[in-house]
């Protein structure tokens, strides 16, 4: 059982797709890192020995921003943006989609107007208007 960063790397992963659920590390990150530390991709997290287990740990701790230290730039980010007041920080505030999407369509979930269902949101053709 590897745990890195504070995350329960799951066992019966290869190595290189394990080291994603950790957040901040993606595919590329993953790879660059096992090159690093000379662990091969496609060993079994179950497999990984202590030693290597802890270059593992030493180099993500050394080189790269992971889990709560990210989450917590991402947010005084945002937060950044909105005290700024631009355009990005108010649809930040508003909920509502930042980078130039549509909002004439899919973006229900953000606007709050969930249909569950397909014509849920209409009345009966038996009840009267």
């Amino acid at each position: 059982m590897a745990r890195i960063a504070g995350i329960t790397l799951p066992k019966d992963k290869r190595i290189a797709v394990g080291l994603t659920y950790i957040f901040g590390i993606g595919r590329n990150v993953s790879t660059n890192i096992l090159k690093k530390a000379d662990v091969s991709p496609d060993i079994r997290v179950k497999d990984l020995t202590e030693d290597q287990t802890n270059k593992l740990r030493e180099i993500i701790e050394k080189d790269h921003k992971v889990e709560g230290e990210l989450k917590r730039e991402v947010l005084l980010n945002v937060k950044r943006l909105k005290e700024i007041s631009s355009y990005r920080g108010s649809r930040h505030s508003k909920k509502l989609p930042v980078r130039g999407q549509r909002t004439k369509t899919n973006n229900r979930t953000a606007r709050g107007n969930v249909r569950k269902t397909m014509g849920s949101g209409r009345k009966g053709a038996a009840q009267k208007t």
